[in-house]
């Protein structure tokens, strides 16, 4: 019989549902019986105590709320009776140790990926376009839909079929089956970004933008680059080759750089750019997947529509897996920083030195001031889709998120747009919006991204697999196209939490090697938006 309540740390004062509970249900838990004096959906809180008002609200062992009315025991915490509260950090106050999972099982297990000169291994093989400034978009555009037809032979599109028997017929149809089209070359992918910055704006912006390219450029997953710039703008090619020397003093990638206001008209540059890029594209053909250990492996974690599950399955599923890889000598990446607040003690703690411990609460500290100065705060970061599904607070959200890290040691602190140049669990600062996040740490170098989530979200990446992962069985049922990795057995307690990273690190393991697509990359999901340091939650 599945159990109606799970509470997550023995010092928390909340429980969560793990089904419908109505009010009037007896509810045996922890040798005791709770009444619910309330109806409490599945994945929402309830309290195991009598709450007065302004008594705290505990969950995974830290503080998450506050109780802003009189709560009984049995009821249902909402955004009526819960307001956000989070424990003040000031330093680091201790040392955390850590117990690395056994690994033994896992030491000469090997990924099929492209190795590069300075030692990074891809999990895929782009050939990336993009430009330094918006006024270029038009034109990456056009390459775009040339490169796309020429380099794929392209099925006839369902969604056209279908409007165009409806425009026809005036009736309906059901879409039609189509082969997958046919590549030219087997080895490479080419991929393309837009966006709207690198003019207009502060200097700073266009600086920023500067280092996510260049982070783009070195990340092993890309192996050489198309860039267009305008010539005017304020982000020079100067400063994008700067920033490219920063981070990859001797990079050996080619790059083919085209300034439009040098080279006159339109057709002339593009005439010249498709001659060139496609001779760059035939050469970076010829490389082939080799193994690699999984050492190699940089993974970015990262949720978006996020529910009252994720803190218990899906985000402690990365936790343990990202453990596992960073106990082989890999890399892992733990961004989204308005979703850290509340267990920044742990995490300073966690820190291998004082200078990471600083450098994390001074950015956190920055970052929440920019978000207060604009009239707003970290306590808004719950979206309406959180709150509908039990996370009514930005801490308790916070907490749930936190999961994805682990426990291992914190090895370095990222800003924005800075490089991962340290294995183990590396912290990025960037905003909680999910495409921004994972945006900044692919840009970091993660070669591949595992993202929870417990509503659903499409979201994929132009040059690194986004693995999506669910929270619930539910999820992955009604949204199939979009999920690869199901975790809801955590919820029926039919699947430990080790038994769920295990199969997660072997389903990396076959997406890295390019055995199997994500399905972000099936559904040719390609997100880029840049963090203009603005408020961005």
């Amino acid at each position: 019989m599945q159990k109606k309540l799970i509470k997550v740390h023995p010092e928390d004062n909340v429980a969560v549902a793990l089904v419908n509970i109505l009010a009037g249900d007896l509810i045996s838990f922890e040798d005791q019986s709770i009444v619910a004096v309330t109806n409490v959906k599945a994945k929402h809180k309830i309290s195991l105590v009598d709450l007065d008002e302004g008594d705290d609200i505990f969950m995974y062992g830290v503080l998450v709320g506050k109780a802003s009315s009189p709560i009984k025991r049995g009821a249902v915490l909402t955004i009526e009776n819960v307001k956000h509260q989070s424990a003040e950090v000031s330093q680091k106050t201790a040392t955390l140790g850590w117990n690395p999972p056994n690994v033994e099982q896992w030491k000469d297990r090997t990924f099929m990926g492209y190795h590069r000169e300075d030692g990074q291994v891809g999990t895929a093989n782009v050939w990336l376009f993009f430009p330094l400034v918006f006024c270029e978009n038009r034109n990456i555009e056009t390459l775009k839909e040339v490169f796309e037809k020429e380099l794929l032979t392209q099925p006839k599109n369902n969604y056209r079929n279908l409007l165009r028997s409806l425009v026809q017929n005036g009736g309906d149809t059901e879409t039609v089956e189509v082969d997958e089209p046919e590549r030219v070359f087997k080895n490479v992918d080419v991929k393309f970004i837009t966006h709207p910055g690198g003019c207009g704006g502060i200097r700073q912006d266009s600086e920023s933008l500067a280092r996510l390219l260049a982070g783009y450029v070195h990340n092993p997953n890309v192996v050489g680059a198309t860039v267009l710039s305008l010539g005017c703008q304020n982000l020079q090619i100067e400063v994008f080759e700067n920033a490219l020397k920063a981070i990859s003093p001797n990079n050996k990638k080619p790059i083919l750089m085209y300034e439009q206001q040098k080279m006159g008209t339109v057709d002339d540059m593009l005439n010249s750019i498709i001659k060139s890029s496609f001779e760059a594209i035939k050469e970076a053909n010829t490389l082939e997947r080799k193994p690699a250990p999984l050492s190699k492996l940089k993974l970015g974690l990262e949720c978006g529509g996020s529910d009252g599950f994720s803190g218990i399955s899906a985000n402690p599923t990365l936790g343990y897996t990202s453990d596992m890889l960073v106990a082989l000598g890999g890399t892992a990446i733990l961004s989204e920083f308005p979703e850290l607040c509340g267990v920044e003690q742990e995490l300073v703690n966690r820190c291998e030195t004082e200078e990471s411990a600083n450098k994390f609460l001074d950015l956190m500290k920055a970052f929440e001031k920019s978000v207060v100065d604009a009239g707003s705060g970290f306590d808004m970061n719950p979206s309406p889709g959180n709150i509908k599904d039990g996370l009514i607070t930005d801490a308790m959200k916070s907490a749930g998120a936190a999961k994805k890290g682990g426990t291992s040691p914190v090895v370095d602190v990222l800003d924005y747009g800075e490089y991962v140049t340290k294995p183990g669990l590396n912290l990025l600062c960037t905003p909680g919006n999910d495409v921004e996040s994972t945006t900044a740490m692919v840009g970091a170098g993660a070669n591949i991204v595992l993202f929870t989530t417990g509503l659903g979200t499409p979201t994929g990446n132009p040059i690194a697999p986004i693995v999506k992962v669910s929270s619930n069985s539910e999820l992955a049922r009604k949204m199939s196209d979009i999920i690869d990795i199901d975790t809801g057995g955590i919820i029926t307690g039919e699947k430990t939490i080790e038994e769920m990273a295990e199969e997660t690190l072997n389903t990396i393991i076959e997406i890295a090697s390019g055995k199997v697509p994500s399905k972000a990359n099936l559904l040719n999901q390609n997100d880029f938006i840049p963090w203009k340091r603005g408020v961005s939650l």
